[in-house]
This record gives C-alpha cells, sequence and structure tokens, in this order.
C-alpha cells in the first residue's frame, strides 16, 4: 500500500524539555539513562556531534527550549489578541534524526480550537526538536503531544505534553509517552493508508491500547476504536504497529513500562 507522507524509510532525513511562561515540563536528570542529556536542541549547540558512546541508551525525541523551540515560536499573546479561549489539540509529527519536523497532524481540537491548531501548525514547521535515541543511536521517531491553551487572569497560559493520556494530562505529570521509532531492530516503517480496501478518500483515526515495557518492546496490541469503522483502517494500523519497536515511556527522567491508548490518524 502507498504511504502517505509520513514514509520513516524513504522520506526522513534525520530529526520534553518544555519551556513555557510560568510552567516548565521536562525531564530530571537521574542516574540511569536520561532524556535530558542534551541542554540544548542540535541548532543551538556549537558542540561537535556526539559518538554513540557519548549518547544515553534511551531518550525520547523533546522539545528544545531555546529560539527554535515550538513552545518559544507560538504567539499567546496574539492567540489571546485574536479571541482564542481555553483549548487542546492534540499532534502527532514525525521527528528526524538532525530534530527537524518532517510531518504534522493535528485531531481531537476541543471547539473553538482552530487559532491554536493554525498557529500550532505553523511553529511546528519551523521548529527542531532534541532528535530521540535508542541504543546510543539516534533515530527518526513519531511523537505524540497535546497543546493546552488557558487564559488566566487575562494573561495567556500555555502547556505542551508529550503525551495524550487523559489520566496523565489532568495531573500534568512529568510523563513522556513511548514513541516508535525506524531502524536499530524495529520493523516500523510509518503509516500505510489503506488504499486497497477504501473506494473514497477518508480520514480515519485508529485507537490502539498497548503495552510497551522499559525497553521499548511491544507486549500486548489491541484495537480499542476505528473511525469510521470497517473501512481497513483498524488493519491497517494493527498492521504498521505489530512489529513497531519504542523507545520506552518516561516518568520522572527514567524508562517505564507502560500501557498507553494510541491515537494512529490516517488521511490520503
Amino acid at each position: 500500500m502507498p504511504r502517505i507522507p509520513l514514509a520513516f524509510a524513504t522520506a526522513l532525513l534525520a530529526c520534553g524539555n518544555l519551556l513555557a511562561a510560568e510552567v516548565q515540563v521536562q525531564v530530571k536528570p537521574a542516574a540511569s539513562p536520561s532524556p535530558a542529556a542534551s541542554p540544548k536542541s542540535p541548532s543551538q549547540s556549537q558542540s561537535p556531534t556526539p559518538t554513540p558512546s557519548q549518547l544515553p541508551k534511551y531518550r525520547p525525541a523533546l522539545l528544545g527550549i531555546g529560539p527554535s523551540s515550538v513552545i518559544n515560536r507560538i504567539d499567546t499573546a496574539s492567540l489571546i489578541q485574536n479571541g482564542q479561549k481555553d483549548a487542546s489539540v492534540s499532534f502527532c509529527c514525525s521527528v528526524a534524526l538532525t530534530g527537524e519536523i518532517k510531518n504534522t497532524w493535528t485531531y481531537r481540537g476541543t471547539p473553538d480550537s482552530k487559532l491554536l491548531e493554525r498557529e500550532l501548525v505553523k511553529c511546528l514547521d519551523q521548529s527542531s526538536f532534541i532528535p530521540a535515541v535508542y541504543e546510543q543511536h539516534a533515530v527518526n521517531v513519531l511523537f505524540f503531544g497535546t497543546v493546552t491553551f488557558k487564559v488566566v487572569n487575562g494573561k495567556p497560559r500555555l502547556r505542551i505534553f508529550a503525551n495524550q493520556e487523559k489520566e496523565e494530562l489532568s495531573k500534568e505529570s512529568d510523563f513522556i509517552g513511548p514513541q516508535p521509532f525506524v531502524g536499530v531492530g524495529s520493523k516500523f516503517e510509518g503509516l500505510h493508508y489503506p488504499n486497497d480496501s477504501l473506494t473514497s478518500e477518508l480520514s480515519g483515526i485508529v485507537e490502539l491500547g498497548m503495552k510497551v515495557d522499559a525497553a521499548g518492546n511491544l507486549k500486548d496490541l489491541q484495537v480499542v476504536s476505528e473511525d469510521p469503522p470497517l473501512v481497513g483502517f483498524r488493519r491497517a494500523a494493527a498492521e504498521d504497529f505489530r512489529v513497531a519497536r519504542f523507545i520506552p515511556a518516561f516518568r520522572d527522567g527514567k524508562p517505564v513500562d507502560c500501557s498507553v491508548t494510541l491515537p494512529v490518524y490516517y488521511e490520503p
């Protein structure tokens, strides 16, 4: 089946610390391999490219903290001026070996979130991340995140979380969800739109319930829901992810076992 723009194996070249007005949602340094091993995004650092021996065993793709970070590019003053109210948007993007954002999908926006969604997409196109690492090698990954925007006493409050779990978001916990990656033992190749079973162009979303251990191994995979049903998205998602390996989830700076529900978005 032809691939949608996320064709990791052929199209990706090479690609959290979150710094928002009053809030930091970040991975804390730890004795074990930590996603905060690199305090600056590649575009900010003048240091030589690290060798595998200098990289942590695992590190999820992370938002940076400098001018190229999406959190510092979003114009919250403009959002308020244009009338954006409290809103949230889920998004997924492919992060290449260099930290570049190659593709972005947004979905599940709350009512009246269009201004926030447009600003997010525009800023992601101009941003870079700290790239992911698996077994001390930089890898291409899918990053699943959530942006929330609130107006508190007339001032903007913007946060970006590296997961889409309702419980984790409600607690604003320091949790980074697992990230599927390409290469270094993973057979994941991106998302394949089910052209062989669809007679018209549709967008679809599939919720996958999965268990991933602290080494990034997929231990269980179940299709929770699909919309629209019975047109091929369920099969496509199961086939795409059953061979995947993951950067493991991180909690408080350490890799952990997790059970998550991952929304997978398909478009023609």
